[in-house]
């Protein structure tokens, strides 16, 4: 997947302005278990592409995460807000890049399930709650 991720910010470089990303950016991709974050440990769950996560919602494409979090520039003491928790996928990628990460979902469902297996996956600095993030 990360091979596929480099290529992809290669091939569209001239357009975002990163023809490639991090390498802090790129070791929390390939260290994040994206199975874990999708129903039933998908077996597409590596493939460069959104997949359904319930509740009408997905989770992003892995190389629609990299460039978001590359632009970010995250430093290791950063406190991030994310505004839609989704499966988690996203928290857990930014919680290996900075100190803290409060994330707020308005699904009841995934939420609860997106602090589950952030829990389970050893996440300590991440923070979840469910509620309209509207406000912030």
């Amino acid at each position: 997947m990360v091979a596929e991720i480099a290529a992809m910010a290669r091939e569209t470089g001239a357009e975002t302005g990163r023809p490639r990303f991090g390498e802090a950016v790129m070791a929390a991709m390939g260290k994040v278990p994206r199975h874990r974050f999708v129903p039933l440990q998908d077996i597409f769950a590596y493939d460069n592409r959104p997949l359904p996560i319930g509740e009408g919602q997905t989770i992003s494409q892995p190389y629609i995460v990299a460039l978001m979090t590359d632009l970010l520039d995250p430093k290791p003491s950063d406190t991030v807000l994310e505004v839609g928790t989704g499966s988690g996928y996203q928290a857990a990628v930014l919680a290996e890049l900075v100190a803290k990460v409060y994330t707020i979902e308005i699904v009841e469902a995934l939420g609860i399930r997106a602090r589950q297996v952030l829990g389970e996956l050893g996440y300590r600095n991440v923070e979840v709650r469910v509620g309209d993030g509207y406000g912030g």
